[in-house]
């Protein structure tokens, strides 16, 4: 079940049911201030480990509990019952939460923000990846997600705009899963999935294959994408062992390996004509048709963390080692791109990242509850590109053969972060939540901030949760999209950008004021309402600005976000609905880094006006309304459906004199609706669903190539039909 988690208060939970359909759900929802439930105890394990084992589950989330921040829970059974399931990307399952808008490439905005998402499993940060084309993380793994957003406690920095928590599936259930997925679009989509434990021991393991002829939006509105064919592997893997009454040993890990062909616009022709107004020619080509483009990305993801959790009387704490290891390399084509643009760049990237992690909680008394810790990486990005470009002349006309540009960069970076807060229950029903952030950054730039942090929660009886707080953030721009140019090189070529500024990437420095409530009504239903405002110097923005889709952090120097948030919830016996509502603001004035990838008149635009960022959307909305049976002749037949709408993204506006107005205008706004059927057989372990994508096909534009950083167009998938079956043994 998708579950809403609204201003924890002392690690318990206020919740209300926002419904998919499925086993999820039984006659009656939860008590609301029950935590999500836990798979139940094999006969296997000695009961003993499986007491610790919830007993340090139930220590480790008191660690971390977000007092006064907006969590969003969504279950692994809510999961299993959305149309696609766990076979669609995360992304997909994080856009039915409130605030979260989709943006091309498979990325989304949380509450407006361009980036600014961390991810942890099992509460340990867990670096980003270069990647782009979806996360690198699959829904198979979780046991259950949490977004947390608005003005997050002390524990949580560098990256704000919401956390990403997912508790991973453990081996406390022996089972194996085999399934396979496909449809639409010459989708293919095998998976397994083991679980199971030995004595003190216990283990998740999942793998899955994934074929699809449409990898990456497809840059027309068409059925069919050119050239975009993706073949995808996915791994994670879990195992801990008890030792003791007190104490728990971990190793998290996972790898993906993902090739993409960058998909080809219909019907256009690549040419050059040198200072004379001659053909260029590359190779004897003097015109290249659009269709016969062949550029490619590959890119992989692997990552590992190794945890020692301790909770004996009145102390718990998590201590963690973590690393990984982030590749993308673009191909292109040398000879079409050279025709289209004037230039052609393989571009390879490699980000190595290690840290450590510390998270520990105290508990004084009965009026407070100390939590402390701390944070230390360390990046390497090592950066090789082979540009080819023609040579130009003081009028920019061509002239010459095409030339081969050689750069290579190899920077690194070094974090440093603590924490101290301090949970105060000030009188019955009332808490503070207070505490104090550092965070230090030295590669490029070296930054440093103290941060402090204050919530107020309120929550007497009848249903009624209350909270206001806020927050100074810190948050560098991503170090493993940090890019350079070497302008001198590219001096009197094609290459060579309008502006000549090369400042490197700030960090983003907020203050964060939020408040909201949420009221329960009877047993059934629930709303709530939560309105935000954001100040930022140095915002943090990114973009496309070349053919290799690697995204390039940059600066506003001033920046300011604003919305407001509404969420209804209904569920009773098989029947759940749910519906979120967001309006959003995110405007900034003045490009204060890398200036270089943006032309002079762009430039000149921004240093005197404000504008809304490429990705602010002023209406948001998902919803979602499902039914499943439990008895008679339908018993275990589900259906279900959601939807996500969306006002439209940012493009350019021509001004009436002519001149170009950097996202001036939005893009039509559009609705999509899923749908889903399936049926769990008793007795067999076979599981059936059949899944609608897009039920009413219709055609809507992500972005239309024009904006403040937008590389490309991009249209959402039309419809498709997809059948899943699998089997538990």
């Amino acid at each position: 079940m998708i579950m809403i988690s609204r201003c924890l208060l002392a690690g318990t939970a206020l919740t209300v049911a926002l419904g998919v359909a499925g086993p999820a759900f039984a006659a009656d929802p939860a008590p609301a201030d029950q935590a999500p439930a836990t798979p139940a105890a094999p006969p296997s394990p000695p009961s003993q480990i499986v007491v610790t084992a919830h007993r340090l589950d139930t220590a480790r989330e008191s660690i971390k509990p977000s007092l006064g921040a907006s969590v969003y829970t969504l279950g692994e059974a809510a999961i299993q019952n959305l149309p696609g399931s766990d076979n669609q990307p995360i992304q997909d399952i994080i856009l039915q939460m409130p605030g979260v808008s989709q943006d091309q490439f498979g990325q989304f905005h949380v509450r407006d923000e361009h980036n600014g998402v961390q991810y942890r499993l099992n509460g340990v940060i867990i670096p980003e990846s270069v990647a782009v084309f979806g996360q690198t993380l699959s829904p198979r793994l979780i046991q259950r997600l949490d977004l947390v957003t608005g003005t997050l406690p002390a524990q949580y920095g560098l990256r704000t705009a919401g956390i990403i928590d997912i508790t991973t599936k453990s081996g406390l259930k022996d089972s194996t899963t085999v399934s396979l997925y496909g449809g639409s679009h010459d989708t293919i989509e095998p998976s397994v999935q083991l679980s199971g434990s030995s004595g003190a021991s216990s283990w998740f393991v999942s793998g899955d294959y994934k074929h699809t002829g449409l990898g990456i939006d497809n840059v027309t509105g068409s059925n069919t994408a050119l050239h975009d064919k993706s073949n995808q592997f996915n791994g994670f893997g879990y195992v801990d062992r008890i030792v003791g009454d007190s104490d728990r040993i971990s190793l998290t890990g996972g790898y993906t390996n993902q090739h993409y062909q960058i998909p080809n616009p219909p019907g256009q022709i690549g040419s050059q004509t040198d200072f004379a107004g001659n053909p260029v020619s590359v190779g004897g080509v003097t015109q290249f048709p659009s269709e016969a483009l062949n550029e490619q990305q590959l890119q992989t993801f692997g990552f590992a963390a190794l945890s020692w959790l301790h909770s004996a009387g009145a102390f718990s704490s998590q201590v963690s080692a973590f690393g990984r290891v982030a590749t993308l390399d673009y191909r292109p084509d040398y000879t079409g791109e050279l025709l289209f643009n004037g230039t052609a760049q393989y571009a390879s990237k490699r980000v190595v990242s290690v840290g450590a992690q510390l998270d520990s909680a105290y508990k004084l008394g009965d009026f407070h509850t100390l939590r402390f810790g701390g944070l230390i990486n360390q990046d390497r990005a090592i950066s090789y590109t082979d540009t080819a470009v023609f040579q130009t002349d003081a009028a920019g006309g061509i002239f010459g053969a095409p030339a081969l540009l050689n750069d290579f960069t190899d920077v690194a970076q070094r974090s440093y972060s603590v924490y101290l807060q301090d949970e105060w229950h000030l009188v019955p029903h009332v808490v503070l939540n207070y505490g104090l952030r550092f965070d230090e950054v030295d590669g490029i730039r070296d930054e440093r901030q103290l941060s402090p942090r204050i919530n107020l929660v309120w929550s007497p009886p009848g249903g009624f949760t209350g909270h206001a707080g806020f927050a100074r953030n810190f948050s560098p721009a991503p170090f493993e999209l940090v890019a350079s140019q070497n302008l001198a090189q590219v001096a009197g070529t094609t290459a060579a950008p309008q502006a000549s500024l090369d400042v490197a990437s700030y960090a983003q420095r907020e203050n964060y004021w939020d408040a909201g409530f949420q009221q329960k009504i009877g047993r059934h239903f629930s709303f709530g309402l939560d309105g935000f405002y954001r100040t930022l110097t140095h915002m943090v923005d990114e973009g496309q600005f070349g053919a290799p889709i690697i995204l390039t952090p940059f600066n506003y120097a001033k920046g300011r976000i604003y919305g407001v948030e509404l969420t209804a919830n209904y569920a009773k016996g098989g029947l759940s609905a749910y519906g979120n509502l967001s309006y959003d603001k995110a405007q900034g004035t003045q490009i204060d880094s890398n200036q270089y990838n943006f032309s002079a008149a762009d430039l000149a635009y921004i240093a005197n006006h404000w504008i809304y960022v490429d990705h602010n959307q002023t209406w948001t909305g998902s919803a979602g309304a499902s039914y499943h049976w439990n008895r008679g002749a339908l018993d275990g037949t589900r259906i279900s459906a959601d939807m996500v709408y969306g006002s439209g993204l940012r493009r350019d506006e021509t001004a009436p004199d002519g001149s170009n107005v950097p996202n001036g205008s939005a893009l039509p706004g559009y609705v999509t609706f899923n749908a889903s059927i399936g049926h769990k057989f008793a007795g067999s372990g076979y599981d059936v669903h059949i899944d609608v994508q897009n039920v009413a096909n219709a055609v809507y534009e992500i972005r239309d190539g024009t904006g403040v950083g937008v590389g490309a167009p991009s249209f959402g998938p039309r419809r498709g039909f997809f059948v899943g079956v699998s089997k538990t043994f």
